[in-house]
Order: C-alpha cells, then sequence, then structure tokens
C-alpha cells in the first residue's frame, strides 16, 4: 500500500509537470521508477528499461488529457501534425528496439546526459518571432529523430519538440499544446515496442508484461491524469519562467547523481 501511494505521488508530479511544460512527465517518472525499482530489488540488467517503459505507458494517458485540455482552448497547430505524426510513430518503435539492445546501466547513463540537456535548454530563454518551419520532409525526419530519443528515454517528447517549435519562432504556449498532441503517439508506439522487446525477458519480476511494470503504472496513472490537467490550465495562466528554471536546476542534480549511479554500475 506504501509502494503504490509513492506510485501515486510521483503521477501527480509527473501529470503536474507534463501539463504545465509539455515534457510528457517521463523526466519525473523515469528517475523515481529507477529509485523504486532499485529500493525493490530489481535486477539492475532491466531495472530501467522497466522504467522507461512503465513511464511510456502512463504518458499515453497522461497525454491525452493534456492534449485534449490544450485542444480546447485552440492552442494546438494543426497545420503540421500530419507531418509530424508519421515519424514520432515510426522513431517510437525504434527507440524501444535501440534500448532493448541496451544494457540497463548504458540506459540509465544515457537517460543522464538527457536530463542535462533538457535542463540547459529550459534554462534557456528563445524569443518569440515569425514561425518559419521546415518542409514536410524536414518536419518528418526530425519527428523521426524526436520519436526515437523519447521512446529510448521514456518521455513524451516535450523536451525536445518545444525547443524545436520555439527554435522555428511557435510562441510557447502554442509549442507547448502541439508538444502534448504529439504525446500520445510517441507514448503508444514506444510503450508497445518496450511490451514486445522485452515480452520473453528471463528476468521480468512478477507482475511485469514486457518492459512494463504494471502496479507501478496503476499507481502512477490514476493521478497523473487529472494533475496534467490541471498543469495545463496553468500553463495559460502562469508566468511559469521561474518556476522552469527551478525545475530545471532539480532535474541537473537528479542527472549528476544517475550518471554516477549508471558509471559505477558499468565498471562494477
Amino acid at each position: 500500500m506504501t509502494l503504490l501511494l509513492l506510485f501515486a505521488l510521483v503521477g501527480s508530479l509527473a501529470g503536474l509537470v507534463a501539463g504545465l511544460f509539455g515534457l510528457g512527465g517521463g523526466v519525473v517518472m523515469v528517475p523515481a521508477l529507477i529509485y523504486a525499482f532499485a529500493a525493490l530489488g530489481f535486477p539492475p540488467e532491466i531495472l530501467t528499461h522497466l522504467a522507461v517503459g512503465t513511464s511510456l505507458t502512463c504518458i499515453v494517458v497522461t497525454s491525452i488529457t493534456s492534449a485534449w485540455t490544450h485542444w480546447q482552448k485552440g492552442a494546438v497547430e494543426l497545420g503540421v501534425l500530419p507531418a509530424l505524426i508519421p515519424g514520432v510513430l515510426v522513431g517510437g518503435w525504434i527507440g524501444g528496439m535501440v534500448a532493448a539492445e541496451l544494457k540497463g546501466p548504458q540506459l540509465q547513463t544515457a537517460f543522464a546526459v538527457f536530463l542535462v540537456f533538457v535542463a540547459i535548454t529550459m534554462l534557456r530563454a528563445v524569443p518569440s518571432g515569425q514561425v518559419r518551419l521546415p518542409g514536410r520532409v524536414g518536419l518528418t525526419t526530425v519527428a523521426t529523430l524526436i520519436g526515437t530519443l523519447s521512446a529510448l528515454f521514456g518521455v513524451g517528447g516535450g523536451s525536445m519538440t518545444v525547443p524545436f517549435l520555439r527554435y522555428c519562432g511557435m510562441v510557447m504556449a502554442r509549442a507547448v499544446a502541439t508538444s502534448a498532441a504529439l504525446g500520445l503517439p510517441i507514448a503508444l508506439s514506444g510503450s508497445l515496442s518496450y511490451l514486445v522487446q522485452g515480452w520473453q525477458h528471463e528476468q521480468l519480476p512478477e507482475f511485469a508484461v514486457g518492459f512494463i511494470y504494471l502496479p507501478a503504472f496503476a499507481g502512477m496513472v490514476v493521478c497523473s491524469a487529472p494533475a496534467s490537467r490541471v498543469g495545463a490550465k496553468l500553463a495559460h495562466r502562469l508566468p511559469a519562467r521561474r518556476l522552469q528554471q527551478a525545475f530545471a536546476v532539480v532535474l541537473l542534480l537528479i542527472a549528476g547523481q544517475l550518471l554516477i549511479g549508471g558509471m559505477m554500475a558499468s565498471h562494477a
């Protein structure tokens, strides 16, 4: 029961972050699940894989509520979705396949480096301007890369989609909303890939389906969906710059700890 409450708390925080920053919540869920699964004694070889796969499965639900809230506010940039969605679907599946070939400590170290990238991106202020998006081929290519990395690290893509759209000149609110809409196809494709890739792994713990740990999913998803709706509403009301900077510093601290742990495990 205590563990379920912990997962529920993680889900609430992840959902709030997902709606507020368009990050999908994975930057909160994956580190928390790595710590929780290590405490439960899960095999280090698949511990991070389970954290990433479970995170993506939760993001399926989180992204639905977050995207719907942004959609109702008319903030989603519909014109770019036909070019972006096919790319993230293909990339999501590829990301799961790549992760299955990595050892647990390698995946954890890679995720820590990714968190550093996310934090640095959040600390930078990118001015809005005239929207200058690339053509359809360019958008699909970028989307495939975003989908691959998102599935590899168990995030909804916002940590890359939002900076990309901001770089192209899209205002923050529309970039976050469009990123939230892309979180669903990324998470669907990625979680299915993790399920298939881990289906017959011999070290899976009880109650795991592929690289998805069902008790953690159940505990987190109950709270993540309503929390993401709250976060999405706050994104349209609050000047979230200072909060974003503080969150970036926390990510750097988490990344440092995960990086040290992953490197030590690799050399053990």
